[in-house]
């Protein structure tokens, strides 16, 4: 395995209190997906810091969610497609979380919104980009993608992710690495789904038999969607939200469920998309109708052998610092699945180690900054 230029590890090293600074500062900004206006205060902290450093970095405008931000490091070596550092910068969190739970250190844990999913991911790749820039490039260009979206599916920037991967040499995801310190090789799919039914409404005391109840019907329907669920493939259904009605007096005259189906394998998700909208198609209370309406969705991210390859320079620069690691399968869904689709070798899970994403107990393993940043810069000096 070909090491990084030592110059590129003791920057990096030397680094460390700059890269948990850096945490710090865009920790304490809120992010959540819908709020386009602190997602986009987050990249542009990005963006100020690759300037800084002489980094080139481009804008990409999105509408209704924050803007893409890629940063591109030229090769110094002959490879001519490049190695793509990814991650996105919101969160799961309500605006003012950042204020009532600030960036905060106890022991070797750091904690706040957003602090392992994935602010650190992201700081760890915008140092090692920033260390190939300075000491010489790295063998093939580097692209480091922040995206804005991708808690709520990517609506936004899933064709810029799927752009940047196609004839990329390989995609680092920078998600959190695993309480064991292990990195994600394979992720379910997911497919997030709104189901509305339309009734009747009436007086319920004085007109009741004139009604139609939604509700009655999505009743019925949550019945039936239980059984899509099939544990032994690893297919399971959850109806997450209940919403409906007028008032406690009204035969309510709509009704609205969300759905969150994940799945293994491509051909699950048709087998259970075939499931789903039967059930949907068919009502129980007669009078009722129903629409199925797709409001997000992940892709599987399935580990072909190229990205065995990758991931095996990965385990040997880690190997080589001391730390075993292993691949493992997750039944959570990243952007990770969408470079996969696309054919591009991809390791998801190559952030700082950290656990308990989206509660308030989430919290960053501060020792591990370092010696990811090491590994993958590592992985990157290795790739031919």
């Amino acid at each position: 395995m070909t090491a990084a230029p030592t110059a590129v590890l003791d920057w990096l090293t030397a680094q460390e209190g700059a890269m948990v600074k850096l945490l710090e500062e865009v920790v304490n900004l809120d992010s959540g997906s819908y709020d386009k206006e602190g997602v986009d205060r987050v990249g542009e902290r990005f963006e100020r810091f690759f300037t800084e450093h002489g980094i080139p970095v481009v804008r990409r405008p999105r509408e209704t969610f924050g803007d893409a931000f890629l940063a591109t490091i030229a090769g110094s070596g002959g490879g001519n497609r490049p190695i793509v550092l990814m991650g996105h910068r919101d969160t799961v969190f309500p605006k003012g979380e950042a204020g009532r739970r600030p960036f905060s250190v106890k022991g070797n844990r750091a904690y706040g919104p957003g602090v392992a999913d994935m602010k650190a991911g992201l700081v760890m790749n915008a140092f090692v980009a920033a260390a190939f820039h300075k000491h010489g490039g790295a063998p093939a260009p580097l692209t480091v993608l922040i995206t804005s979206d991708e808690e709520i599916g990517s609506p936004a920037c899933r064709p810029i992710i799927e752009e940047t991967a196609r004839g990329a040499r390989c995609v680092f995801n920078a998600e959190p690495g695993r309480p064991t310190g292990n990195v994600v090789t394979g992720r379910k799919g997911g497919v997030f789904m709104e189901c509305t039914v339309t009734g009747k409404a009436s007086h319920s005391g004085g007109n009741f038999q004139a009604g139609i109840s939604a509700i009655n019907e999505v009743a019925h329907k949550i019945v039936k969607l239980k059984d899509v669920t099939d544990l032994e493939r690893g297919t399971t259904l959850n109806v997450g939200l209940v919403s409906g009605g007028q008032s406690v007096n009204t035969v309510a005259p709509w009704a609205k469920i969300g759905i969150d189906l994940r799945y293994v394998e491509p051909p699950h998700r048709a087998e259970a998309m075939a499931k789903i909208e039967a059930i949907v198609a068919e009502a129980t209370v007669e009078g009722t109708s129903a629409v199925l309406e797709i409001k997000g969705e992940f892709l599987p991210l399935v580990q072909d052998e190229a990205s065995k390859e990758i991931l095996g320079l990965y385990q040997e620069a880690m190997s080589s610092l001391g730390h075993k690691v292993e691949g493992e399968f997750s039944g959570g869904c990243a952007d990770s699945g969408f470079t996969s689709a696309v054919g591009c070798p991809t390791v998801c899970s190559t952030g700082p180690v950290g656990g308990l994403a989206h509660s308030p107990d989430e919290y960053l393993e501060l020792d591990s900054i370092l010696p990811r940043a090491k590994g993958v810069a590592m992985a990157i000096a290795a790739l031919r």
